[in-house]
């Protein structure tokens, strides 16, 4: 297991390449998350589009730096659009991030239209343990939108999905952990009150992708974006969770350079 944090230079020096190119990210994500995640990639110096509008999909899908697809965008965008947006990631050969919220929490028609998204060879898929577990074929019982298990739990599922996939698979817990085939790689740190807050987790999916077009490979980009957000949320003052939410966008600038 390869440890990896914020003291590593290639994590630093990929933060810096987005903000040197401010990379066009488009996403398809829940409204309820949204917010968080533009002022994210904001936050560190990329640029940001969210939605299915008309005609967006295949515009904005074929044309960004990179692409996020979070599922419970199906709350507002019909399945066909979040389809064509990652249709025209994968014919355009973009780089693309999946995140499979609340899969196998009990809608099988959901779980039907996100497994269908496999077809289109995302590059990153993140999610909680039991999103990830369930994906890789296991009864791993969510409760919503919240993982029943930690993140330790489901880590030889996630090196099977990423065997299955060809995608890294990265879930984020206590201890987040990456695999690519069989490698894992371990980011530890971060703060308690990131699940406190709406979004913080569909967020990082948001950040994965901005990390995308400045990194090496697909793990590389996966391992810098939770690095440096475990220590942006590691270095919140902030007592609240509202505050905090703030707070995190605060560090993340500073990071970045832009404050």
């Amino acid at each position: 297991m390869i440890t990896v944090s914020w003291e590593d230079p290639v994590v630093r020096g990929r933060l810096a390449g987005i903000r040197q190119r401010a990379p066009f990210i488009y996403g398809v994500t829940n409204y309820v998350a949204a917010t968080l995640s533009a002022n994210v990639l904001l936050a560190v110096g990329a640029a940001p589009a969210i939605g299915t509008a008309p005609g967006w999909p295949e515009a904005f899908g074929g044309s960004a730096a990179a692409v996020w697809i979070n599922t419970a965008a199906l709350m507002s965008s019909s399945p066909q659009d979040v389809r064509r947006v990652a249709a025209c990631a994968h014919d355009t050969g973009i780089p693309w991030v999946l995140d499979p919220v609340a899969f196998g929490a009990g809608s099988a028609e959901y779980d039907r239209i996100v497994l269908g998204l496999l077809d289109f060879s995302p590059a990153v898929i993140r999610g909680n343990a039991s999103e990830l577990m369930a994906l890789a074929g296991a009864d791993a019982g969510g409760r919503g939108v919240e993982t029943a298990h930690g993140s330790h739990d489901a880590l030889r599922h996630i090196q099977t999905l990423s065997s299955q996939s060809r995608a890294v698979v990265a879930v984020s817990g206590a201890t987040d952990y990456i695999a690519s085939g069989a490698t894992i790689f371990a980011v530890k740190g971060g703060d308690v009150r990131l699940t406190r807050v709406t979004g913080a987790g569909c967020a990082l999916g948001a950040l994965i992708a901005a990390f995308l077009p400045v990194s090496d490979t697909a793990a590389e980009a996966a391992c810098a974006a939770h690095a440096t957000y475990a220590v942006a949320a590691e270095r919140v003052q902030a007592v609240g969770t509202g505050s905090f939410g703030v707070g995190l966008l605060d560090e993340l600038s500073v990071l970045a350079g832009l404050q």
